[in-house]
């Protein structure tokens, strides 16, 4: 029933304004309505969950690493703006964000003393710490959130092919996983951080074009040079755009 008045709402909007339309199997498909539905509630249930885990990390973190609270959002701000740079559609853009508010979200299961430990960790402790993007990808999975749990899972993959948990490598490596990344770790250098001050914005760049290539996609380095007002500090040729579904 829901299915039939969603579908009967779409035809009514195709329609223009001030119509009302009743339900027709003959000009609606209701398989379509369905996936309609059923895509926008699983998108509702990843931004609610978005929010619980803000909330968490504010109730874990805030009195350590009040940055650390602010992250996600901060993260999920600057991959849009990168997303929009490279060309991305704006229905595109707003996935690339939640997926960003949730890029951590499997950290909610790693120890605080892991978290805000002020030294190196150990090997126990870093294999653990390597697991969030796994335990994120299962929680989202569980939401029917797929394609932003694919995101999520690959989120620490290395342009060279030497990041985890996959090692997969260049353009085998979601688009939108690659924006993650760059965001990420821009994000994660201008911040204070238990084992180390913040860099500045000059320095923080820096580093990227330096790791650009190996670490991080060049392209989308380069988007978010551009972005911050770098503009002509890094040339390259253009390379196609891989958006995995």
């Amino acid at each position: 029933m829901y299915a039939a008045a969603d579908a009967a709402l779409y035809t009514a909007k195709n329609a223009g304004k001030d119509q009302s339309r009743r339900f027709d199997a003959r000009i609606v498909d209701i398989d379509v309505a369905r996936r309609r539905t059923t895509e926008a509630t699983r998108l509702r249930a990843a931004r609610d969950l978005a929010d619980v885990a803000e909330i968490a990390d504010r109730l874990r973190e805030l009195p350590l690493q009040p940055a650390d609270a602010t992250h996600p959002q901060r993260v999920a701000d600057l991959a849009a703006r990168i997303a929009g740079r490279l060309g991305l559609t704006p229905s595109e853009v707003e996935s690339v964000r939640l997926a960003a508010r949730l890029h951590d979200v499997g950290k909610l299961s790693v120890p605080r003393e892991i978290l805000t430990k002020p030294s190196r960790l150990d090997g126990d402790e870093w294999q653990i710490l390597q697991g969030h993007p796994e335990l994120g990808h299962r929680l989202l999975l569980s939401l029917g959130a797929d394609r932003i749990a694919h995101w999520v899972l690959h989120h620490h993959e290395r342009w060279d092919g030497t990041g985890y948990p996959a090692r997969l490598r260049s353009h085998e490596i979601p688009l939108e996983a690659r924006i993650l990344f760059v965001a990420d770790a821009f994000d994660a250098m201008t911040s204070e951080r238990p084992y180390r001050a913040a860099l500045d914005v000059d320095a923080a760049v820096a580093e990227l074009l330096d790791c650009s290539g190996t670490q991080f996609d060049p392209n989308v380095v380069a988007a978010l040079v551009e972005e911050l007002g770098y503009r002509g500090a890094l040339r390259l040729e253009p390379a196609p755009l891989s958006i995995t579904a």
